[in-house]
C-alpha cells in the first residue's frame, strides 16, 4: 500500500493567500485582521524551532525516525509522554503539534464505549494546540472520525516514516493557525456587528409628535471606526406643548465617555418629561455625571432649550457649553447671548445656571452643536476655525438656499475639508426649523 499523504483539508493561510488578505481587511476588524495574519505566518524562516510532542504509552518502541526535520531543515523537537499525566505536565507553550495514539486508554471517569475519548480529553487540555491522531492502518474509519472531532489529521501507525511525519506537522500547525486565524475574524465581525447594532440603538429617537418644529440631526463620533462617541443630543415635546432640545458634550471621547454620554441623555430625557427644567434640571444631571464617571476630572459641558408653545421666544441654559446659533429671513445668522454661561457639568459643587430668556420670532432656524464643530483646523496652520468662522459659513450656506439635513450635512462637511482630513474630535449639530 502506497504512503498515505496526510489530507490538505484547510490549505494554511500562508499558501492560500488568506493571510495576506486578511491584512487589508478595514473597518472594525483591522486589528481582528493583523492579529489574524500573524498567527497564521508559517514557521519555517521565522527562526522557530517547532517542537513535537508524542503521547504514547510505550514511545521508545515508536517506529518514529529520531531525525525529523521541518521545512528549512531544522530538527523538530520531541518530546514524549507515556499517560495523559505526564502530557500535562509537559504540554508547555512552545509545544506545536500534540501526536496522540488513539488506542491509549480512556482517562479516568469517560465513557468507556467512546473510541475517542482520549482524543477528546485531549483537545479540552490542549485547545490552541494541533493534533495528530495516529492509528492502524485497518482503522481508517476511526481516523476520519478522529478529524471530525477535532484533530487536525490522522496518521497510519505501521505506515509513518520520518519524511512523511515532518511533512504532517508542518501542515497540522498551519491548519491549525489558520483555523483559529479564522474563528477570531469571525468572532470580530460578529463583535463588530453586535456593537453598531447596539450603538445604534443607543442615538436617540426624538420624541417630537405634535410639535410643527422640523427636527435635523448630524452625528460623526471622532473615534475611529466608531458610531458613537462622548457628544449626545436630544428632543421631547411635552404635554404642554413645550419643545425642549439639548446637546452635550463629556470631555474625551472613547468608549467610556460615550457610555456616560448615553447615560446623562437618558436622564435628561426623563427629567425632562417629569417636569424639570433650567437650574434644577442642570443640577439633577451633575449628581448624575457625578456618581458615574470614572474618573473625579471628567465633565460635561451642556446646552438646554425650551422652546414656548407658540414657538417665538425659548429659555436657554448653558453649562459650559457653546451658544446656539440663531438664523431668522431677512437678517443675518447670529450666536445667542452666552454672558450668563453657568459652569460645565462636574466642575464645582453646588453650581448653578441662569435660565435666559431669548426672542427667535415668527420664522427661524436654532442650531446646536457642539465644539467638534468649531475646533478643526483651517488649512495647513494651527489656525481654528472658530465660532466665527463657523458663523461665516453657516451664513454663506444658508446664502445658497441649504437647509435641514442639506444644511448640516454640508456644514460638517466643509469643516472636515478645512481640516485637511478627518477631525479628531466628536461632532454633533441639531436643527430646529420654525417656518410660517
Amino acid at each position: 500500500m502506497p504512503v498515505p499523504i496526510p489530507r490538505q483539508r484547510a490549505i494554511p493561510a500562508a499558501e492560500s493567500g488568506q493571510a495576506e488578505a486578511a491584512s487589508t481587511v478595514g473597518g472594525p476588524l483591522k486589528e481582528e485582521a493583523q492579529l489574524a495574519h500573524r498567527d497564521a505566518t508559517p514557521t519555517s524562516g521565522t527562526g522557530t524551532t517547532l517542537t513535537l510532542l508524542l503521547i504514547e504509552d510505550d514511545p521508545a518502541g515508536s517506529p518514529i525516525v529520531p531525525e525529523l526535520l521541518d521545512a528549512s531543515g531544522k530538527p523538530i523537537r520531541v518530546r514524549t509522554a507515556r499517560n495523559l499525566t505526564e502530557a500535562e505536565r509537559l504540554l508547555t507553550d512552545d509545544v506545536h503539534c500534540i501526536l496522540l495514539d488513539l488506542a491509549l486508554p480512556a482517562p479516568g471517569g469517560s465513557d468507556a464505549d467512546d473510541e475517542l475519548a482520549v482524543l477528546k480529553h485531549v483537545l479540552r487540555l490542549a485547545p490552541r494546540h494541533a493534533v495528530l491522531a495516529l492509528t492502524a492502518s485497518a482503522d481508517a474509519e476511526r481516523g476520519a472520525e478522529a478529524v471530525r472531532v477535532g484533530a487536525q489529521d490522522y496518521l497510519f501507525r505501521d505506515e509513518l516514516d520520518g519524511r512523511l511525519l515532518s511533512r504532517a506537522i508542518r501542515y497540522a500547525v498551519e491548519r491549525k493557525r489558520s483555523d483559529t486565524a479564522e474563528r477570531r475574524l469571525a468572532e470580530g465581525r460578529l463583535r463588530a456587528q453586535e456593537n453598531r447594532r447596539l450603538e445604534r440603538g443607543l442615538l436617540p429617537t426624538p420624541l417630537l409628535d405634535g410639535s410643527s418644529l422640523r427636527f435635523a440631526a448630524r452625528y460623526r463620533p471622532g473615534r475611529s471606526r466608531a458610531l458613537l462617541g462622548g457628544d449626545f443630543y436630544d428632543a421631547v415635546r411635552t404635554p404642554d406643548g413645550t419643545v425642549h432640545a439639548m446637546i452635550g458634550d463629556v470631555c474625551g471621547h472613547g468608549p467610556d465617555e460615550a457610555a456616560l454620554g448615553v447615560e446623562l441623555r437618558i436622564a435628561w430625557r426623563a427629567l425632562t418629561l417629569a417636569g424639570l427644567c433650567g437650574d434644577e434640571l442642570l443640577g439633577t444631571l451633575q449628581q448624575v455625571l457625578e456618581h458615574e464617571r470614572a474618573d473625579e476630572e471628567i465633565f460635561a459641558t451642556l446646552c438646554t432649550v425650551d422652546i414656548a408653545p407658540d414657538g417665538r421666544s425659548a429659555g436657554l441654559c448653558l453649562a459650559g457649553h457653546p451658544a446656539p446659533l440663531l438664523a431668522r429671513p431677512g437678517r443675518d445668522a447670529r450666536l445667542l447671548p452666552y454672558d450668563n454661561n453657568g459652569p460645565a457639568l462636574g466642575l464645582l459643587p453646588g453650581a448653578r445656571w441662569p435660565r435666559m430668556q431669548v426672542e427667535l420670532g415668527a420664522e427661524w432656524s436654532l442650531m446646536l452643536y457642539t465644539d467638534g464643530l468649531i475646533e478643526g483646523r483651517v488649512g495647513a496652520g494651527g489656525e481654528r476655525l472658530g465660532q466665527d468662522g463657523m458663523v461665516s459659513m453657516i451664513r454663506r450656506q444658508l446664502s445658497e438656499g441649504l437647509r435641514g439635513e442639506a444644511l448640516l450635512r454640508a456644514a460638517v462637511t466643509e469643516v472636515r475639508e478645512l481640516n485637511g482630513g478627518e477631525l479628531t474630535d466628536d461632532v454633533a449639530v441639531v436643527l430646529l426649523d420654525r417656518t410660517s
